[in-house]
């Protein structure tokens, strides 16, 4: 027989006090407990043994350990990282407790198979004598291929040794390997909401040669309702398999990632036979729309490592309209700042978009064609002038202005705009809007040793009112040459070796106190502490939690990274972030607690170092209870932090004795007043009202309006005015719909009488909010023609607002609290 090397899944298995190894086949991508079939299970008992076959001499290379049960003997493969450091720690935990166990029970098979998958599982190799099988091996989401970077190891008998190994074999990168072109093809579509009708191959396989890589964008793969609330669509499998059956005939493709937020989804392919060089997939989600959460706008995007060279590619749908070009550029840094991807190692701190080698970003950017007539764009693009054309382009000129994609390349536009045309033909749009056309679909790139060989619109496409954009882009990938590298890492640890233990790891700091003045609710303050690596020693540094304390620091403040590696004669500049939000404002607005904490920076084998933060924060009513608004005439700013936490005190009293005091509450909160009558009077037939998300800037001069009474009114957009609205609604401490109140609202939500009975329960300030806020609502569905709303987009967007879970709702309750919510609607 021969040696035969099989991909399974491996995990650890805990019942009844025993323990076993579980060993699954498995279907390509396993997701679900229906995609894997339990093989084998190797009992933990006083026959078990595992060992670690003779280590790789490359930092980051694969675990192979050997495992020995009754009658079985393995030899397994598990990928580098901090999962398999983990993984191998517990197993080692169950095998020293000496298991009195020689057999697994039957029952301890009937696991929640899904639920296992989820927490304890590992893609492996594994070596056995047995029948050879022919397998598909293709790229595995879950899995992690060797990597030839060594990276931080976080188990115990790793750490500073192997981060100065890493830290030196970047440095000398340059001896070990060198750049290998590859192909990768980009491709954005704006589908608006349509099936797919036509082979996409005039789209994605024009090129001659096949690329070596594919990266394909859509947006607005569904417009409906149901995609936009709950995020699911069988729009994904449609296209899915249009773009698989549209690749490159020439060469055969494996898909390894796909990702989607709504109608925002991107599709990674690559060749099967560099397969096995991708490595570290990670997939993030950012929405941009209505509080910053909403998928109806944001982007979706994937990160990887080819070989040795760190890609992400982000496929974005910025905000619409010509005038909002603030917004796209709002929304551009936002999803570079929010875009974070976890590492393999999890003592790693997580990495940006910018943060890698090679950035490509695709999508429906909007951006707009400016300061000229419908006609005139016509006119010169009939002449096929686009160069004069671009000039007036939005996305040129805030770049120029340095505003957005600083560093990115976009190549030469030489095609006609994509946006609007006519779905099913090649005529300009010629709706009652007539929109001008457009360049909105982009794809720009960022980093070195690369090449667009071709830019280009595909006119025979015309499913959408958009047409599909493509870049061939000839990337330069850094390859390993293994022979060097393994001389590489062995001097090092040589010269390592003669080092350790000679000296004590020593820093200095820039500053050891801080001081953050006049601090705002979800308004971000920051300082830089630069640490400069004086001793004689590369050192490991770290902050660390106090006694009793569950993190390194108090939840409105943050160090990053908050650790990291410095080598000899180095520094790091580490950010200390304050940023208020909603689970710290209420504790900050009451003066129950300080801009005050004390971190301690720990050195690996050193001393630790304190460093002093201080600062003062300016109350908001954004987090305040509702009870203490109502009782607070003045805006909050202007009142003493010490007269509020008499007036919180004394909201405990019953209605009665509040009627014997020198003032009478206030019915409802002023600060709910200003924003709905604003509303009321400025945006009852505003288009797109609650969907359209505001601008960053305008809420922050409404959040100060509110909090200190100037100006008389509320500035900003009638959008921005909305969602603060919503922001407010979304961050007091006690929900409208109180949370002593939630389990009756959903019990009664099928019976109208009911639930008002259940509103008449609530206490008087919460009740008169809740019944002001859905009487505005009915009022914005009277203009329902206008602003687009209907009773079901204000329940969804309204119901987890007002009726908050104390804990994390279920499909089936948002649906009973939207149910809830609707009886107030469409009653008059």
């Amino acid at each position: 027989m021969d040696n035969v090397t099989e991909s399974r899944l491996l995990g650890l298995v805990e019942h009844a006090g025993a323990h076993a190894l579980f060993i699954f086949t498995h279907r390509r991508m396993a997701i679900t407990g229906e995609d894997v079939t339990l093989d084998e299970i190797i009992p933990i008992s006083h026959d078990f043994e595992i060992v670690e076959v003779l280590p790789h001499p490359f930092a980051g290379a694969d675990t192979r350990v050997r495992v020995r049960g009754l009658e079985l003997e393995l030899e397994i493969r598990l990928p580098f990282g901090s999962h398999t450091r983990f993984f191998l720690s517990e197993v080692n935990k169950a095998w020293s407790g000496k298991m009195e166990l020689l057999h697994l029970p039957c029952s301890c098979i009937c696991i929640d198979v899904a639920h296992f998958i989820s927490i304890l599982l590992l893609c492996l190799h594994i070596h056995r004598k047995g029948k050879s099988e022919d397998r598909d091996d293709q790229v595995r989401s879950s899995s992690h291929t060797v990597s030839n970077k060594a990276q931080m190891l976080s188990m115990p008998q790793f750490g500073l040794r192997d981060n100065i190994i890493r830290c030196e074999l970047l440095k000398s990168e340059e001896l070990y390997i060198y750049i290998e072109n590859f192909k990768f093809f980009i491709g954005t579509y704006n589908v608006n909401g349509q099936a797919p009708k036509e082979n996409l191959q005039p789209w994605l396989s024009y090129t001659p040669d096949p690329p070596d890589l594919y990266c394909v964008g859509f947006q607005e793969l569904d417009l409906s309702k149901e995609a936009f609330f709950f995020n699911d669509t069988p729009k994904e499998s449609e296209w899915m398999k249009a773009v698989s059956e549209s690749l490159h005939p020439d060469a055969k493709y494996a898909l390894v990632k796909l990702v989607r937020l709504v109608g925002i989804m991107l599709l990674f392919y690559v060749k099967k036979e560099h397969a096995s060089h991708i490595s570290e997939v990670e997939a993030e989600t950012v929405g941009t729309g209505i509080m910053g959460r909403m998928g109806n706008k944001g982007a979706v995007a994937i990160r990887f490592r080819f070989h040795n060279s760190d890609i992400c590619v982000v496929n974005s749908h910025l905000a619409a309209h010509i005038e909002e070009y603030e917004r796209r550029n709002q929304d551009f840094r936002e999803i570079c700042s929010r875009m974070q991807f976890r590492q393999m190692d999890p003592s790693l701190p997580t990495l940006s978009i910018v943060k890698h080698d090679v950035v490509l970003w695709l999508g429906d950017l909007n951006y707009r064609i400016s300061e000229l007539e419908v006609d005139e764009v016509k006119n010169l693009i009939a002449k096929k002038d686009f160069e004069t054309l671009y000039r007036y382009d939005q996305l040129k000129r805030q770049i120029d202005e340095k505003a957005v994609f600083i560093g990115f390349v976009e190549g030469e536009i030489t095609f006609p705009p994509t946006y609007k045309y006519d779905t099913g033909s090649d005529q300009w749009d010629t709706s009652e809007k007539c929109r001008v056309p457009a360049w909105c679909d982009r794809i720009l790139y960022k980093g070195k040793n690369i090449q667009q060989l071709a830019y280009q619109s595909h006119m025979t496409l015309k499913t959408s009112d958009h047409k599909p954009v493509s870049s061939l882009i000839e990337i330069g990938i850094k390859v390993v040459k293994e022979e060097l590298y393994k001389k590489t890492f062995e001097d090092i640890v040589r010269n390592l070796d003669k080092m350790e233990n000679e000296c004590i790891p020593s820093v200095s700091l820039s500053k050891r106190e801080f001081y953050f003045k006049d601090v705002k609710f979800m308004q971000h303050q920051a300082e830089t502490l630069t640490i400069f690596n004086d001793g004689q020693v590369p050192c490991q540094f770290e902050f660390i939690q106090k006694l009793d304390e569950p993190s390194y620091s108090k939840l409105w403040l943050a160090a990053n990274p908050s650790k990291g590696f410095l080598a000899q004669g180095s520094t790091v500049d580490i950010e200390l972030e304050v940023f208020v939000n909603r689970s710290t404002a209420t504790e900050l607005n009451l003066g129950y607690q300080q801009i005050e904490d004390i971190l301690v920076l720990h050195l690996d084998r050193g001393k630790d170092y304190f460093i002093l933060i201080t600062g003062n924060y300016l109350p908001s009513c954004f987090g305040t209870p509702l009870h203490t608004l109502c009782l607070l005439r003045e805006p909050i700013q202007e009142m003493p932090l010490e007269t509020i936490k008499e007036l919180v005190s004394s909201s405990t009293l019953n209605i009665e004795e509040m009627n014997m005091t020198a003032e009478k509450p206030l019915d409802i909160p002023k600060e709910i007043w200003m924003m709905v009558d604003h509303l009321y009077r400025n945006a009852s037939k505003q288009e797109d009202l609650l969907q359209q998300p505001g601008l960053r800037n305008e809420f922050e001069e409404i959040r100060d309006c509110l909090d200190t009474g100037i100006p008389d009114s509320l500035p900003g957009s009638n959008h921005s005015v909305a969602e603060a609205l919503l922001l407010f609604l979304e961050v007091l401490p006690e929900p409208v719909v109180t949370y002593s109140l939630y389990h009756q609202c959903l019990d009664n939500c099928s019976n109208a009488a009911l639930c008002k009975k259940v509103i008449s329960m609530l206490p008087q300030c919460h009740k008169n909010v809740f019944n002001y806020l859905t009487a505005f609502l009915r009022e914005l569905l009277k203009n329902s023609v206008h602003n687009h709303l209907d009773v079901n987009i204000l329940a969804t967007i309204f119901a987890p607002l007002l009726l908050r879970s104390p804990k994390k709702q279920d499909h089936a309750e948002k649906r009973k609290t939207q149910e809830f919510l609707q009886h107030f609607l469409e009653t008059c």
